[in-house]
């Protein structure tokens, strides 16, 4: 169902449906990766760092970040293009986390479900040593 909602780029008023930006600033980002994918195709700019692209084409790495996690980019034709990690911001080239990051992360996990095993067998012991009357 449509609605209306201000554009989170330009808050210009827009009825939001299948986009989550106005057409207006929609057509601006279709320019943008144009630009990009243009300058990136070039047999010379495939190497090409986040850097020297955004230097470049004058667009900023969080598009150009939006367009890789979109798909829209494919990184295993671009050897040298990286974007940062959700985490620490490390360059990554798949995925939301850095390896560090996802480490940590599974260890929290499991430490987590380790705490709740526990404190389940815990309170399963402290039931089993209960004793009812019939009074």
């Amino acid at each position: 169902m449509s609605q209306l909602a201000n554009c989170p780029n330009c808050g210009q008023l827009f009825v939001k449906g299948v986009r989550s930006i106005c057409n207006s600033c929609y057509e601006k980002e279709e320019e943008m990766f144009e630009t990009v994918y243009v300058f990136i195709r070039e047999q010379k700019n495939r190497s090409a760092t986040m850097a020297e692209i955004c230097e470049a084409t004058e667009v900023p790495e969080k598009t150009i970040t939006r367009f890789i996690k979109e798909g829209r980019l494919r990184l295993a034709d671009f050897p040298n293009l990286r974007y940062p990690c959700d985490s620490c911001g490390n360059p990554i080239r798949k995925g939301k986390l850095c390896g560090e990051c996802r480490g940590e992360l599974k260890e929290s996990l499991e430490l987590y479900d380790r705490e709740q095993d526990f404190e389940r067998r815990k309170r399963e012991s402290r039931a089993a040593k209960t004793y009812f009357s019939d009074q």
